[in-house]
């Protein structure tokens, strides 16, 4: 397994346009594996003994995690949720011993894509809340998994992006995936961002 483990939860990867960039672009960084979930899973149905077993597998055998999506209503896509209860449910309630205790400690970090300006999340934008406060859900999550955030990777007007800032973003991404890694090499926690 690869020592960075990005899961890209996007509904339709050959019709985005940021997303699919990213995910091109961090397949070029060493010791990275792309995982496209909707491919996955494309009836968005996870058990959670068959499927969410080989997913927990997966992570356990990460050095670290990179979730990657469009920010979609304000919210991560449907997907990584029925995700999050299959998988997280079975890794820390159901096998806590066996499978959830042994992720505490790997270091997570969002990767996401959002449609709008950056000055439209906040209090005096359109839409009102901050990127931070819309990723609260996740990062109580990556607390109570025992999970190390990580300053996550925010590209802004994803689907307006010209070519050569598209081109920007993912060598960005790339760039953040590096400092990810090279923040968290060696260790087995990471200070929170």
């Amino acid at each position: 397994m690869p020592g960075t483990l990005i899961l890209l939860f996007h509904r339709d990867l050959s019709q985005s346009k940021a997303n699919a960039a990213l995910a091109k672009a961090a397949q070029t960084v060493k010791d990275v594996q792309v995982v496209d979930m909707q491919a996955r899973y494309p009836d968005g149905v996870i058990d959670i003994f068959t499927d969410a077993g080989a997913d927990a597998e997966m992570l356990l055998s990460a050095d670290r995690i990179i979730l990657q999506f469009p920010i979609q209503w304000y919210a991560t896509p449907a997907l990584l949720k029925a995700w999050q209860d299959a998988v997280l449910t079975r890794m820390y309630y159901i096998f806590a011993e066996a499978e959830g205790d042994h992720l505490k400690g790997t270091p997570l970090m969002v990767a996401a894509t959002a449609g709008n300006i950056s000055s439209a999340y906040g209090r005096d934008g359109a839409n009102r809340y901050t990127i931070d406060e819309l990723l609260t859900p996740l990062k109580a999550t990556a607390h109570r998994c025992g999970l190390a955030w990580h300053s996550p990777y925010l590209v802004f007007t994803a689907d307006k992006l010209e070519p050569s800032e598209l081109e920007d973003a993912a060598l960005g991404y790339v760039n953040a995936i590096e400092h990810f890694i090279s923040a968290t090499s060696g260790s087995s926690t990471n200070e929170a961002a």
